[in-house]
């Protein structure tokens, strides 16, 4: 093989490579990108519990502070965390803050959601993912999982596991939010 025979087939080389990463890249899209704190929180698409099957999307809470919290009925951390979100709810009701849960519960489990909801008595919004879209989209690693969304759309906190959303600190968390304007 002679040398430009050898260079032309570094040069192929090298263009499937770049090719193939181009490709990789389109396909992968946004997945690329951590979704995490400062960056910008994802479109995500839920429906309603309560028989009308209205979509939400993040788009619906423009300007809005959103505590998205990504959970199931069958998480007990979840569970347990639900009382600390209605507080936070409660709390901040007449303002710009926003609770949203989102169930990844299978398909055709609305009832068993509505009961969840109505047995805990939470009052903030509670939606349903069946096909757990939003999993993959906010690339979430267990259950129960939060993202506290500022009104620019920017994630400004994230959590892993239960928390306690009435504490000090995530209501200073939500009172400095609420006071910034975009």
């Amino acid at each position: 093989m002679t040398s430009k025979e050898q260079w032309a087939w570094v040069g192929a080389i090298a263009l499937v490579l770049v090719g193939g990463g181009i490709a990789a890249g389109t396909a992968l899209k946004g997945q690329l990108s951590p979704v995490t704190l400062g960056s910008q929180a994802p479109a995500f698409e839920a429906t309603t519990i309560d028989g009308r099957s209205v979509r939400r999307t993040l788009e619906d809470y423009r300007g809005k502070v959103v505590l998205l919290n990504i959970w199931a009925t069958w998480c007990g951390p979840c569970i347990v965390e639900m009382p600390t979100l209605e507080a936070l709810h409660r709390e901040f009701t007449d303002t710009d803050l926003r609770v949203v849960a989102v169930s990844i519960d299978q398909a055709q489990t609305e009832h068993a959601i509505q009961e969840f909801v109505k047995k805990l008595g939470l009052t903030f919004e509670v939606v349903h993912d069946p096909e757990g879209d939003i999993t993959r989209d906010y690339q979430v690693m267990g259950y129960p999982e939060t993202f506290v969304i500022g009104r620019d759309g920017v994630i400004r906190k994230k959590v892993i596991g239960a928390a306690d959303w009435n504490s000090e600190g995530n209501r200073a968390l939500v009172r400095q939010l609420l006071a910034e304007r975009v």
